[in-house]
């Protein structure tokens, strides 16, 4: 996923329960027998939506299939490129990522989709609720150069700053900012937690700030961020990078594993092919992970009790 802030001191997405080992590594160890399922290794991309995916799917691993699961905090090119390695099963929240699509999976033959997580994702430019109640017109990207002067920062010189996350996030906003004109820089806070610092402080202390988000995130139980219209998708017009001039499309989050690992077509490979919940389901995760520091495996344990039904859909077919 492609995305970026206003630079605050703000230490990086923890993942806490995750083992933050590196492709090139020897994988950790996990709990469960192998004798079902044996080891079953998955990406950690630095967002706490794809952290609560993750950690719903290796509860089950473990405490349904015996798998062994190893977790790997990795930024999503070099998760693909685990594929080929053998040191990465899964990607369990995709973001579009046409590029990687056509690199690991059309070209090299590593990767192969394991269809929808149920999940459907959203990325914009959003601006908090006090300023959309006070400036509307900001609301609309035409009126974005006569204000841009409210938005600058140390960072951003004498133009508007429009904040970014993690620059590994789906992005196409400094394309989108030379494209359409505007006088704005884009400024990288580096991490979805200095995202949602910033928007926070922003609606807290009403200081002017646009900024790179998406939806689902936990974040909008909280703060009803304000999307601001751009020019409007249409299919092909993110077709050429450098001279995208449209809006972000919707997306239909999908799985992405090996090749290898879905020819073996065992338990996990199942289990995570057949993994599909809602948007509410992943924000509930993951605001208890982010707001309420319960660790990966308890939230995902709390969920897991609670949804039954849904999990015994997951189960491979015995």
């Amino acid at each position: 996923m492609k995305r970026t802030l206003a630079v605050f001191a703000v230490a990086g997405l923890a993942l806490a329960g995750c083992s933050g080992a590196k492709v090139g590594e020897n994988p950790g160890g996990g709990g469960g027998s192998q004798a079902s399922c044996g080891e079953f290794k998955i990406a950690i991309n630095p967002w706490v939506g794809y952290e609560a995916n993750a950690a719903v799917i290796a509860y089950v691993a473990e405490k349904n299939l015996g798998c062994r699961v190893t977790k790997k905090d990795l930024k999503e090119e070099v998760a693909w490129q685990g594929f080929g390695t053998g040191e990465v099963d899964a990607v369990v929240e995709n973001w579009g990522h046409d590029d990687l699509r056509k690199k690991y999976i059309d070209e090299q033959k590593i990767g192969v989709s394991a269809g929808s997580t149920g999940v459907k994702g959203q990325i914009g430019w959003y601006i908090p609720p006090w300023l959309a109640k006070e400036k509307p017109e900001l609301l609309d990207w035409n009126n974005l150069n006569k204000n841009a002067d409210m938005f600058k920062t140390s960072e951003s010189g004498g133009q508007g700053q429009l904040l970014d996350g993690d620059p590994s996030f789906v992005t196409n906003d400094e394309a989108l900012v030379k494209n359409l004109g505007l006088n704005f820089k884009v400024v990288y806070g580096g991490s979805e937690t200095a995202l949602i610092q910033a928007f926070r402080q922003a609606e807290e202390r009403k200081t002017p700030l646009i900024g790179y988000f998406y939806s689902p995130q936990w974040l909008f139980s909280e703060i009803k961020l304000e999307k601001v219209k751009l020019p409007p998708y249409t299919p092909g017009c993110d077709a050429v990078p450098e001279k995208i001039a449209c809006d972000y499309p919707d997306y239909d989050l999908d799985k992405i594993v090996s090749k290898k690992f879905a020819d073996a077509n065992g338990p996990a490979y199942q289990l995570v092919k057949n993994f599909k919940w809602t948007n509410d389901d992943q924000n509930l995760v993951a605001r208890w992970i982010a707001v309420d520091k319960m660790t990966p495996d308890a939230a995902a344990k709390k969920w897991v009790e609670a949804n039954q039904d849904k999990v015994k859909a997951w189960l491979p077919a015995t």
